[in-house]
């Protein structure tokens, strides 16, 4: 049998935006697709307690950053925040207190997000809050969401060179690239960004790539692999 939905029905307007604007199509030539660029700042990586504290959102519009239109913003925590989390990202729980909770914070992310393909590096983990933050708005996050982590281990197995850094500092450089801001939510967004135009740029020098192509970045992987 199946079960019934526990999303509640979107209210908001950036819910109802979400849920209503279709996502572009997955044979879209990745060029001429819209992607949203997305980096979280959180208290932990655990998606039962931890919780986002800052996000950012990138634009890309047929293969170009849109740098005017980048989005930033700040959630206040239900609990203050544990100190492994601060050295990390330098935010603390006092420069969170005149923010917004999350339910509300979020709803600009959620317009920015409305219509696009989500990029993302290291995608578990965007996945995990993002798709609990969301669910509270009563919206699914939707697929594909594509992987810079996984397009970068791809690039490099298609140039047959060896394994590409994992961290997003690591494979910028490698790949010549400015490093913005680190552990910041925008400056960490503006290099996935900047990642992700290269690294498609670079692969379609092998096959003509779609948006669904590069989305199946991990099936791709793995027949590399056998």
């Amino acid at each position: 049998m199946r079960r019934p939905s526990l999303l509640r029905t979107p209210t908001s307007p950036a819910a109802k935006l979400y849920a209503g604007t279709p996502v572009e199509a997955v044979k879209t030539p990745w060029r001429k697709a819209h992607y949203c660029v997305v980096d979280l700042e959180l208290s932990g990586l655990d998606p039962r307690n931890d919780e986002i504290i800052s996000f950012a959102a990138v634009p890309i519009d047929a293969g170009r950053v849109l740098a005017g239109s980048t989005l930033y913003g700040l959630c206040r925590p239900t609990r203050p925040l544990p100190e492994r989390s601060i050295l990390i990202h330098g935010i603390r729980t006092v420069d969170l207190a005149e923010a917004p909770p999350l339910d509300e914070a979020i709803r600009p992310l959620i317009t920015a997000m409305a219509g696009r393909v989500l990029v993302v590096h290291v995608a578990w983990v965007e996945r995990s809050f993002l798709g609990r933050a969301f669910a509270r708005q009563g919206l699914r996050l939707r697929e594909p969401v594509l992987d810079t982590c996984e397009l970068g281990q791809l690039l490099a197995l298609t140039r047959q060179q060896p394994p590409a850094p994992r961290a997003l500092d690591e494979l910028a450089r490698s790949l010549n690239l400015p490093v913005h801001q680190q552990h910041h939510a925008l400056g960490d967004a503006l290099t996935t960004a900047q990642l992700f135009l290269a690294l498609a740029t670079n692969l379609e020098e092998y096959i003509p790539e779609t948006v669904q192509s590069l989305a199946r970045a991990s099936q791709r992987l793995s027949s590399y692999r056998g």
